[in-house]
């Protein structure tokens, strides 16, 4: 059994705010010495959190209209490359908001490099651990339809 839409999101939710959170706590050290300006570094966990706050609620939106285009598929999932290609659309689209909506001041808007290796590295790395020690770890995860509850 593919896990359920209700899956997907509990998986990318839980994932994302614990594994990408702590990858965050970890990273923002080195994104504060690659930062332009002179943000403090409670600053740039600030924008980090943001960014990663912004990930999982676009993320969720984004889980809907993948379940729509899954739909169309006879097995109702993805490949797993098609999983990792995801990144390029919703990078861009949290770039467009992160840079564009207010969430940030001017001020703290990070820089495109400093935005990519934040988001590119939190990427590879949630999706190396669902794709492989999560489903080692948790077997029964897919045959539950990927729901935690």
């Amino acid at each position: 059994m593919l896990p359920t839409l209700w899956g997907r999101i509990q998986t990318r939710v839980l994932v994302l705010g614990i594994l990408g959170g702590l990858w965050t706590i970890v990273l923002v050290p080195f994104l504060w010495l690659i930062s332009t300006g002179d943000p403090s570094i409670l600053d740039v966990y600030r924008v980090a959190f943001t960014v990663l706050l912004t990930v999982i609620v676009l993320g969720v939106l984004w889980e809907f209209l993948y379940h729509f285009l899954q739909q169309f598929r006879w097995e109702k999932d993805w490949p797993t490359l098609f999983g990792l290609l995801t990144a390029i659309n919703e990078g861009i689209l949290v770039w467009i908001v992160i840079d564009n909506t207010g969430l940030l001041p001017d001020s703290l808007r990070p820089s495109p490099f400093v935005f990519s290796v934040q988001f590119v590295t939190t990427w590879l790395l949630v999706w190396v651990a669902v794709n492989g020690p999560l489903r080692a770890v948790f077997p029964h995860w897919r045959f539950q339809g990927g729901r935690f509850l």
